[in-house]
């Protein structure tokens, strides 16, 4: 008997010391792989024994995380034993090859701090791994391309170049966001941009693929030097939704947002000098499509009366780097500086519109003045050929005025400005003798005025009764100023909706709001009485249409159901173009 009572004692001292072996904590960090390459993914997880408070990861210095935390519990009886077991794991991209140490975790439980065991992962060369599934980057990478595509490579000099940038987007990925991260500079190009004044969607054909595109930036460049010149790249930073596997409780789609850099590369010109041979002597850098004339705004006139000649430039090239020729005029003729005047707009096939210098022109004396021809040289990329356009002679007629005993048609003379030469006409004088008028007047008192302002405030009594009686009965409508409370709430939270859109949250709750606030004014209930059921008997009780209410509740729902999954700008502006569709049809079908 005494043996088994010591058996006993044994037995629940061995039993107690298991127990407390059992029970101890631990905590721990485990990974899928300590060596991986740089195109694979890491699988990392931190398990304690004991439920825990407060878990802080480490930092994941080198490393993307593209999923997690993801927690799981498990509770488990074997024997009669009872174990639990709470994960978090994180699934990491490595962004570099090298070796990169993930450090200590930590958690609290029952009031301690425990922390996991440093873990020193190698990160190699990438490898093939024909069976692995891509990740969100490397999907975003294949679906996502910005181009810059240049019209004409090999340019002349001082030729229009135009570059347009496109971001193509493939119809398996959404994107949300882009924002500018390098801008090129353009240097040895004369560059105007071309505004683009809102972003559309159309979709065209990238490397045989259907891809959606939109056009971000236009822009027309002249090269100023020859030789190879490099345009440098434009570089986006864009948010990218990539669909997963994954789907919400109502059965959407899940999908992992990234933010992935995409460039347009550099591009390069090989810029050709104009020929020299055929190069006219007045040519002075005009390349393009140019007519030249020369017009006057009258031909005949007095003497000391103004004219005004005009150079004008017409067509489509580098209209404003270059000079316009020198208008040459007899002496006899006093002219002023020219004025240059443009009207000018870029296109994508380079400036387009009108330069010319103005001249005016004050004859002094009597007779015939010619204005001899004017020669304008260009150079025509197309043809690759110089061009001279020579404008017809005219000849200017002062009819009345002085004589001058000089040659006064001299055409080979330079612009020389003379003084305006005066007579006995030019001036007027003083006049010596007076008419004034005497003034008039009058006694205020009994005048119409003084009745009028006298009868005005006693007009204003009744007026002031009728508005206070206006405002009384307004202010004891009170199921009409709710109505129109709720009127002007539902716009101000429509305008809210239509500037929030790509924020989700805030623009589904703005779009809600309208709806209801619209629904309050339309049926006049109040927020009490909402049900789908409700506002379906309302509206077809006043004669709108089946399909209209049915979009109406359609897109209440779509409200709500935005809260819990993700949605796209692009989805976000057809829901808001739906609501303005569906509450317009309502106004036209409604019955007051």
């Amino acid at each position: 008997m005494k043996y088994n009572i010591y058996i006993l004692l044994l037995f629940a001292c061995v039993t107690g010391v298991l127990t407390a072996q059992d029970t101890a904590v631990k905590f721990e960090a485990t990974v899928s792989k300590s060596e991986l390459g740089v195109n694979e993914r890491l699988r990392i997880e931190f398990t304690m024994n004991k439920d825990g408070d407060n878990f802080m990861p480490p930092s994941f210095d080198g490393f993307q995380v593209l999923m997690g935390p993801n927690q799981s519990v498990s509770h488990s009886w074997v024997n009669g034993k009872r174990s639990f077991s709470k994960t978090y794991s994180y699934i990491l991209n490595p962004q570099a090859k090298g070796t990169f140490t993930i450090k200590q975790a930590a958690v609290e439980i029952d009031g301690e701090i425990y922390k996991t065991t440093p873990i020193t992962i190698t990160v190699t060369e990438a490898v093939n791994d024909p069976n692995a599934p891509p990740s969100a980057t490397e999907i975003a990478g294949d679906n996502l391309h910005l181009v810059a595509e240049v019209s004409n490579t090999n340019p002349y000099l001082n030729e229009a170049v135009s570059v347009v940038y496109k971001l193509y987007v493939s119809p398996r990925i959404n994107v949300s966001n882009f924002v500018p991260k390098a801008n090129p500079t353009y240097n040895n190009f004369w560059s105007q941009d071309i505004r683009v004044s809102r972003y559309q969607v159309e979709t065209g054909l990238y490397k045989g693929e259907q891809y959606r595109y939109v056009v971000l930036k236009k822009t027309v460049l002249y090269p100023q030097k020859t030789g190879k010149l490099e345009i440098e790249p434009l570089a986006l930073d864009v948010t990218v939704d990539v669909p997963t596997n994954r789907r919400d409780i109502f059965g959407g789609r899940l999908y992992n947002q990234i933010n992935k850099t995409v460039t347009a590369g550099r591009r390069t010109l090989t810029v050709k000098p104009l020929p020299e041979q055929g190069k006219p002597a007045g040519f002075t850098g005009a390349v393009g499509q140019f007519n030249f004339d020369v017009v006057a705004s009258k031909s005949d006139l007095k003497a000391n009366e103004s004219l005004t000649a005009k150079l004008k430039v017409t067509g489509t090239g580098n209209l404003k780097l270059f000079e316009l020729p020198k208008l040459i005029l007899p002496s006899s003729l006093e002219v002023y500086e020219p004025e240059l005047v443009e009207d000018v707009t870029t296109t994508l096939s380079g400036s387009k519109g009108t330069i010319s210098n103005n001249y005016t022109i004050v004859p002094q004396y009597k007779g015939k003045y010619p204005i001899p021809s004017v020669a304008f040289s260009y150079f025509d990329p197309v043809k690759g050929k110089y061009n001279t356009v020579t404008s017809q002679q005219l000849l200017i007629n002062v009819f009345e005025g002085p004589t001058n005993d000089e040659d006064v048609a001299d055409a080979g003379a330079g612009v020389v400005k003379q003084s305006i030469a005066a007579d006995d006409n030019q001036f007027r004088f003083i006049k010596l003798s007076t008419e004034l008028i005497p003034k008039s007047t009058s006694v205020f008192f009994g005048t119409t005025l003084y009745y009028l302002l006298l009868l005005i405030p006693l007009l204003g009594i009744p007026i002031a009764i009728l508005i206070g009686k206006k405002r009384a009965e307004m202010a004891g409508d009170l199921i009409g100023n709710r109505v129109r409370k709720a009127n002007k709430l539902a716009k101000k939270y429509l305008s809210e909706a239509k500037r929030n859109i790509g924020d989700k949250e805030v623009f589904y709750e703005s779009l809600e709001r309208a709806l209801h606030n619209y629904l309050k004014a339309k049926l006049k209930i109040v927020t009490s009485e909402f049900s789908k059921e409700k506002i379906s008997e309302l509206l077809l009780s006043n004669n709108v249409e089946n399909q209209v209410v049915d979009d109406f509740i359609a897109i209440l729902k779509s409200c709500e159901l935005a809260r819990y999954s993700p949605s796209s700008k692009a989805a976000m502006e057809e829901d808001y173009q739906k609501s303005a569709d569906v509450i317009s049809k309502i106004d036209k079908q409604f019955r007051k």
